[in-house]
This record gives structure tokens, C-alpha cells and sequence, in this order.
């Protein structure tokens, strides 16, 4: 296969013709151009494997280049360069979905490492713009990167249902990356131009829920001063995302049920039904098919919802994606945190291939954050980790707590609560990660003894 070149754009001919030679010195093909509608104009006529902007340019901007070429090609990597390096240009860069950021001036080692990082080499094995998300070690999407065989197969299927009107059920352990796969999905859909509306099921506070979901029209109830349009109407003819459906109450079950069969609301105190043509993806982080044999999801519910099953892998099952997402996540932090950490040293690598990772990536993302933060030089050493402080958390999630003869499983429970939520500064939501329950569950438990009166609540 021919080589797949890198499109270098910079409105400096000096500092162009640089990288150009750089770039071809180290075996890579390269075409150059001199501004941002140049080089679009180029994309849409070649295939490339990467693109190496200039930040500021006149006309069109780095960062209204990278949009573009996202538009047309969301797999395809691009490296922002920049001499009026800010943190906000870096913040910025980032989510539009920039790989990395290199503030001038650099070195071509510093160049071809980071040209490493996103899965370019200089055997031409770049991926091309025509290539099916999934095939390589991006895939399309901002963060979902992966060489996992399971994981691109699961993309591979996304992707290929995206276009229908399936109703679809995502289901993995917290961190793995759900929400993502939900908005992969919206992006490769006929609707991805149509909007796409998420809800929290675990949040809906009960007696707000059906007005959250299904809008209420003036005077429905004490409060309703006005109509609310719901979240089934916002979501109009695009995608409707109910993460963590299973926390929903039994009546309300009923409820969405009657809409996924009628395709049709009832807006709280509303006389005329109204119809919905919005694509439902159910979002549940626990196994529907446990819930429904502990009664509490309905069974009619889940066949309704279990149209498209997808079931997203641990991280502790696809310990190749590892390097990878740390390099992915390193690049990140270290440009938003002005740090010249760009590599990770083979003995931390190890210690995080070789971690079970109870939190999945989003854990992995955390780790790095802080590790990018507290260590210092060019490269990540186990000491900047800090694991042994993460495994101590952890001990709390696997239950790991003295026992004394003589306590009950209810106090036994309340210990462990409560001593998770110490180890993390009472943030209720890690904590609830941590202990394996929805966020519902944990305040459920600490309304409850509250009114036992247990001290410290």
C-alpha cells in the first residue's frame, strides 16, 4: 500500500519548509500548504493520514481548520502547533479534538514522538480517510481509542445499526466509556445533524421525573407557571440517551414503556397525546438481566429497550488499549497543564498494564491527571502514580474492612459506606464507583440512616 502523506499547513514558508524536510528525513510523506483554505481545499481532494497545523494563521485559524477537517474526517488526527502557546489555546484545541499540542519552538524527536503517539509511522501504515472507523487505533470519535480486537468488532456493529431507528441498550461497568459509544452512534446515524439529549435517570428527582422527561403544560401541578417541553420533545426526530435506565422507579418503567410502544407523550396535565420520533439509547452500568430477576426492572421493559445489545469490555480485559490510552491522556493534561511530560517510563507502564483498574478508564484518565500534576521532568515515573493511594480506596470497594464477631450485615454495610466516603472527601459520586451502587442507591442508604439518627450523617 502507498504511503498516506501528512498535510503540514503553516502561513510561515521558513518554518513550513522545515517541517517538511523533517518530516520526510524520517521517512514519512508530506505535502505542505501554506494556509488553512489551502489545505482544506487539499483534504478534500487527497487522502492523509495526519494533520500538522499552525495555530494562528491568517484567515482561517488553526483551530477553524481543525473543525473543518473533523467535519469531513472525525478519525483523522491532528497535532496543533503554536509560538503563542496559552492554556486556553491548549483547553481549546483539545476539545475540538486535537491530538496533541507542541509549542515552538520543538525538536523533531519532540515532533516524531508525538506523530508516534497517534499511530502514524513512517512505513506509510497511517490510516486513510476512507478507512471504516474501527480498522486502526483511533477510532472515530474524540476519546474512543482502541486496538482491542472485542472493542473494535463492538464499534464495527455500532456503526453498521447507527443509521436505523433501532432503540439500542449499552451496557458496561462504570468508566468503560458508555456515554461515548452512545454519542459514536448519534455521530454515524441519518439523525447526526438532529438533536441528541441525555438524561440521568439516577438524578430525576421523583416527583419531578415524568415533568422532566415528558414536559407539563401551565397550572399542571403547585410551581408549573409555565409549559416545559421534556426531554422526549427536545430530543425531536435525533437521539434520546437515558443513562442509567435501570435506576428508574417501577411506575415510572411502566410509563416510559407506554411511550417506546405508542411513540407518543403525554405532557403532564395535557389533554392531547404527542407524538415522538426520536431514537432511544438506554444506558444501564449493572446487568439488566439481573435486575429483572431481582424484580426491579421490569421484564416487558427490557425486551422493549434490548433491541441492539452492546456490551462494552472492562479495561482489565483490553490491556493492550492501556499504553495507549495513557500516552492519549498524558498528551492531554501535560498540554493543559504547560508540563513537558511526554513519556511514560517502562516501569509505570507496567505498573498500570498490570492494575485491575476497578474505575476502567475513567480511573486510568484520574491517575494520569494527577500523576502529570505532581511529577516533574520528561517522563512519568511509578512514584508520580501514587497507586498504593488509589489500591487504598480500592480496599474499601472490595469489602476489605476489619470485621469484628457479633455485627450485623446492615452495620457491616454502613461501615463500609461510610468509610469509603472518607477516603474519598465525601465526593458521593466516586464513592458510589467505588462501592459498586448507582448514586441513587447511596443516597437512598444515607437517607435512611439518617432517619436512624447514625451519627456523622
Amino acid at each position: 500500500m502507498p504511503k498516506l502523506p501528512i498535510l503540514v499547513v503553516d502561513d510561515e514558508a521558513e518554518m513550513l519548509t522545515t517541517l517538511l524536510r523533517t518530516l520526510r528525513r524520517r521517512g514519512f510523506s508530506a505535502e505542505g500548504a501554506s494556509n488553512g483554505a489551502a489545505a482544506l481545499e487539499l483534504f478534500q481532494k487527497k487522502s492523509f493520514s495526519l494533520v500538522i497545523t499552525d495555530f494562528r494563521m491568517p484567515q482561517m485559524s488553526g483551530i477553524e481548520l481543525l473543525r473543518n477537517v473533523k467535519k469531513l474526517t472525525p478519525d483523522i488526527p491532528v497535532i496543533m502547533i503554536t509560538g503563542f502557546g496559552t492554556v486556553n489555546n491548549a483547553v481549546e484545541a483539545m476539545q475540538q479534538g486535537a491530538a496533541d499540542y507542541l509549542l515552538k519552538p520543538f525538536s523533531s524527536q519532540t515532533l516524531q514522538a508525538s506523530i508516534k503517539k497517534v499511530g502514524i509511522r513512517p512505513n506509510g501504515n497511517g490510516k486513510s480517510k476512507s478507512e471504516p472507523a474501527g480498522s486502526g487505533i483511533r477510532t472515530a470519535g474524540k476519546k474512543i481509542i482502541s486496538e482491542d480486537p472485542k472493542l473494535i468488532n463492538l464499534l464495527t456493529m455500532a456503526k453498521r445499526v447507527a443509521p436505523s431507528k433501532a432503540t439500542v441498550l449499552i451496557q458496561g461497568e462504570s468508566g468503560t466509556g458508555k456515554e461515548l459509544l452512545a454519542a459514536y452512534i448519534h455521530r454515524h446515524s441519518s439523525q447526526c445533524q438532529k438533536p441528541y439529549v441525555a438524561v440521568n435517570c439516577a438524578a430525576l428527582p421523583d416527583t419531578l421525573a415524568e415533568s422532566e422527561l415528558f414536559g407539563h403544560e401551565k397550572g399542571a401541578f403547585t410551581g408549573a407557571v409555565g409549559r416545559k417541553t421534556g426531554k422526549f420533545e427536545l430530543a425531536a426526530d435525533g437521539t434520546l440517551v437515558m443513562d442509567e435506565i435501570s435506576e428508574m422507579t417501577l411506575p415510572l418503567q411502566a410509563k416510559i414503556l407506554r411511550v417506546l410502544q405508542e411513540r407518543q407523550i403525554d405532557r403532564v396535565g395535557g389533554g392531547q397525546p404527542i407524538p415522538i420520533d426520536a431514537r432511544i439509547i438506554a444506558i444501564s452500568n449493572i446487568d439488566l438481566k439481573t435486575a429483572v430477576k431481582n424484580r426491579t426492572f421490569r421484564e416487558d421493559l427490557f425486551f422493549r429497550v434490548n433491541v441492539v445489545p452492546l456490551t462494552l469490555p472492562p479495561l482489565r480485559e483490553r490491556k493492550c488499549d492501556i499504553p495507549l490510552l495513557a500516552n492519549h491522556f498524558l498528551a492531554i493534561f501535560g498540554a493543559r497543564n504547560r508540563k513537558e511530560m511526554t513519556a511514560i517510563s517502562e516501569d509505570a507502564m507496567a505498573m498500570l498494564i498490570n492494575r485491575s483498574w476497578r474505575g476502567n478508564i475513567r480511573e486510568l484518565e484520574n491517575a494520569i491527571e494527577r500523576a502529570v500534576l505532581l511529577g516533574c521532568g520528561q517522563t512519568l515515573q511509578p512514584a508520580d502514580l501514587l497507586l498504593d493511594d488509589i489500591g487504598s480506596n480500592q480496599q474499601f470497594a472490595d469489602g476489605h474492612t476489619t470485621m469484628t464477631s457479633g455485627q450485623t450485615v446492615k452495620e457491616m454495610e454502613k461501615r463500609l459506606i461510610f468509610e469509603t466516603l472518607k477516603e474519598v472527601n465525601e465526593n458521593r459520586t466516586h464513592a458510589a464507583e467505588l462501592l459498586g451502587i448507582s448514586i441513587r442507591t447511596l443516597r437512598n442508604k444515607l437517607r435512611e440512616y439518617r432517619e436512624e439518627n447514625v451519627p456523622g450523617v
